[in-house]
């Protein structure tokens, strides 16, 4: 196991009821859904690495002070090495949503919070779920061969 995770940042962009999904483009999860996400660089606060994905994948630009955290989930098993997903939730920004990464993403969709396609990549998946129960906190997923397991608390 590697002595290291990886810190990972999602941001579900929500319009009139409606969640912002990026279509996969390659490898494993090709024409699979998935949130605009994307590592910390070094030196980087999440908020501030979650803006600026959001302007990197999909050309919106969003005030740091504007995105609400809304859940974390430690990953096990998407991708070679373990990781810390943080999970933020806006309705502001600036901009139309556009592709900006064509080679690693076939597509932008708008979906329905209540018919989400059913291909959504597991990890993503589980931090919109937690935030559609309203769960804060922090869950579990893929540790022994876990289901996303919530140890936070549901939101009032």
């Amino acid at each position: 196991m590697p002595d290291r995770h990886i810190i990972d940042v999602h941001v579900l962009l929500i319009r009139d009821a409606e969640l912002l999904l990026t279509e996969r483009r390659g490898g494993q999860w090709d024409r699979m859904w998935h949130l605009p996400s994307g590592k910390l660089d070094a030196g980087e606060d999440i908020f501030t690495a979650a803006a600026r994905e959001a302007e990197e994948e999909v050309g919106v630009l969003i005030n740091p002070a504007d995105l609400e955290h809304v859940h974390s989930i430690h990953v096990a098993g998407s991708g070679p090495e373990a990781r810390i997903g943080h999970f933020f939730v806006t309705t502001r920004w600036i901009g139309e949503p556009t592709n900006r990464e064509p080679e690693k993403c076939h597509g932008l969709g708008w979906f329905d919070f209540h018919s989400l396609p059913a291909n959504i990549i597991e990890y993503p998946a589980a931090g919109i779920d937690a935030y559609r129960r309203g769960l804060r906190g922090m869950s579990l997923l893929g540790w022994h061969g876990s289901r996303p397991s919530p140890v936070g608390t549901e939101s009032p």
